[in-house]
């Protein structure tokens, strides 16, 4: 089985994708994921955006085959992901996860050595152990390798113990990546050399990526595509140029307007998202919504709309999209 071409048919897709989990002694069932479609091309970053509890990292989780749906489907190389023991086994070669926290996701008793190959020897890898560690560990930047093989992750800088994870991901070959903020827990400095080492790797390997962020300048730096999340579903998506210049959802407007760089006043959303166990009828943005509030979507006529009346799914293909009943009618700039 191939890759896609970049350009092609999508690597990895997301199809009516829902995950529920059942609420506590009769609670109500909370859809942490409520009708996702999304694809993933061959060679492109994705930038999953949205704030915390909105569902990023559940539906990544669902891609990599660790949460399986309630409804809908996920396809990797057009075939649809079978979560039978073996075959998720081989699925997990080639879809790999970074973690955001790098001295959570490495054994503190394991030397740099061992934590890379821990991949090949779970998968049985019977070419040279040595060699394929020591590429990983030069294609994450940690050159010369073997000066690395018996370091401890205490010995290692953040950056480094970062690299060292993203060469355990690497070791495997896999072609395509989940990061789930894999920069927030670095400092600034170190941000932009991880940022262009995985740029570096779409470009070299023709690796894809799906990154998980809150962060919406990250999503600026690395991204060919965004797809901004709330309450469980995309609400807008579109290359990352038309997504962050010309937002057209007013929740990606109020992220957009706390980035330091942005014109204006920021945008102060009132209150949490709400729990995904009681997810409003309408819009699902509609009790925080800045547009409704101020009386723009009253102008347009659409009011009535955004409180009561549910949007569609949007699409996992490329074009522009946006779930909003105010931007349909034109109110967006």
């Amino acid at each position: 089985m191939t890759t896609p071409e970049p350009g092609g048919g999508p690597l990895l897709s997301a199809t009516g994708l829902h995950i529920a989990f059942p609420g506590r002694r009769g609670a109500p069932t909370a859809r942490a994921v409520d009708g996702v479609d999304l694809d993933i091309k061959g060679g492109e970053i994705v930038a999953l955006v949205g704030e915390s509890g909105c569902g990023k990292t559940t539906l990544a989780r669902s891609l990599l085959g660790l949460v399986p749906p309630t409804s809908g489907a996920v396809t990797f190389a057009g075939r649809p992901l079978d979560y039978a023991g073996r075959a998720l086994k081989a699925y997990r070669k080639r879809v790999q996860l970074v973690l955001q926290d790098p001295s959570g996701s490495l054994n503190p008793r394991h030397t740099v050595y061992e934590a890379v190959a821990e991949g090949l020897r779970i998968h049985g890898y019977a070419g040279d152990e040595r060699a394929a560690v020591a590429e990983a560990l030069s294609r994450a930047g940690l050159r010369p390798p073997d000066r690395f093989f018996l370091r401890y992750p205490h010995e290692l800088s953040g950056g480094q113990r970062q690299r060292v994870v993203i060469a355990g991901a690497l070791v495997l070959e896999p072609e395509l990546i989940v990061a789930d903020e894999p920069v927030a827990s670095l400092d600034a400095s170190v941000r932009g050399e991880i940022l262009a080492l995985l740029l570096r790797l779409r470009d070299e390997l023709g690796l894809s990526a799906l990154v998980v962020t809150h962060d919406l300048g990250l999503a600026w730096n690395i991204a060919d595509r965004v797809a901004v999340m709330y309450l469980g579903r995309i609400v807008e998506t579109g290359t990352v140029e038309e997504v962050l210049t010309a937002p057209q959802h007013p929740y990606t407007q109020a992220l957009l307007s706390v980035l330091p760089e942005a014109p204006g006043d920021p945008v102060v959303l009132t209150g949490e998202p709400p729990d995904p166990s009681r997810i409003p009828g309408g819009c699902r943005f509609h009790a925080r919504c800045q547009v409704l509030a101020s009386g723009e979507a009253e102008r347009a006529g659409v009011a009535g709309r955004c409180r009561g009346e549910d949007l569609a799914v949007l699409s996992g293909r490329g074009e522009t999209q946006v779930a909003c009943h105010w931007a349909a009618a034109g109110g967006a700039p």
